[in-house]
């Protein structure tokens, strides 16, 4: 298995994140040699030349953390991150389109970011626990459909964050197709662990240092 500080997306998305937060977390970024930093598109452009020097990725959240923002919103959104050095988008997706059946809508408004993102990862955060397990199923398949990178779990902002068994189910359904994010109250390296055997490819956390350590 990869060193597990590879699997980590080290996440700041707290609202009141100053500026000294966000260097803070880049640096620690930098010398756990995380896969990227995780943060609001507002600091992107600062992040992105502070990382100039490192292997460290740079991914940002679009359409956050609810996901009922118009497409051509999420596309700009990302058009923008991508503008200011953004390597990796999380998407979320319109949950209560998914919820009325509309299965094309959901699609379509996926695929605008991904057509938006111009090659690079795009993630689409599910928000698993606001689904039904065949909602998992369907979320998965869409975003698969439309040439996304990843599945995500969770945005963390909303009632619950990532099971094992939902990793397990999103993983089954996209095979090798698409890799998976799990991401929302992993605090351990045992929780860590889980994930990653139940399919995870990436982890999205705040507790990266305290799980190395």
């Amino acid at each position: 298995m990869e060193k597990l500080n590879k699997y980590i997306d080290h996440t700041q998305l707290q609202a009141d994140a100053s500026q000294a937060d966000i260097e803070k977390l880049i640096e620690e970024a930098k010398t756990y040699h995380f896969f990227s930093v995780c943060i609001q598109p507002t600091w992107v452009k600062y992040a992105s030349q502070i990382l100039s020097d490192s292997d460290v990725k740079v991914c940002t959240v679009i359409g956050f953390p609810l996901g009922a923002n118009t497409s051509a919103t999420k596309a700009f959104e990302t058009k923008d991150a991508i503008e200011n050095g953004a390597d990796e988008i999380d998407m979320v997706i319109n949950i209560g389109q998914l919820k009325s059946g509309e299965k094309d809508a959901v699609q379509a408004d996926i695929q605008a970011v991904v057509d938006a993102a111009q090659g690079k990862l795009v993630k689409v955060i599910i928000e698993t626990c606001l689904l039904s397990k065949d909602e998992i199923v369907t979320a998965c398949e869409l975003a698969k459909a439309a040439g996304a990178d990843f599945v995500k779990t969770s945005t963390g902002f909303s009632t619950g964050g990532a099971k094992a068994e939902d990793v397990k189910l999103m993983k089954d359904t996209v095979g090798d197709a698409l890799q998976v994010k799990a991401s929302g109250g992993i605090h351990t390296k045992e929780e860590a662990l889980t994930m990653i055997e139940n399919g995870a490819n990436r982890l999205g956390m705040s507790k990266g240092i305290a799980i190395i350590n």
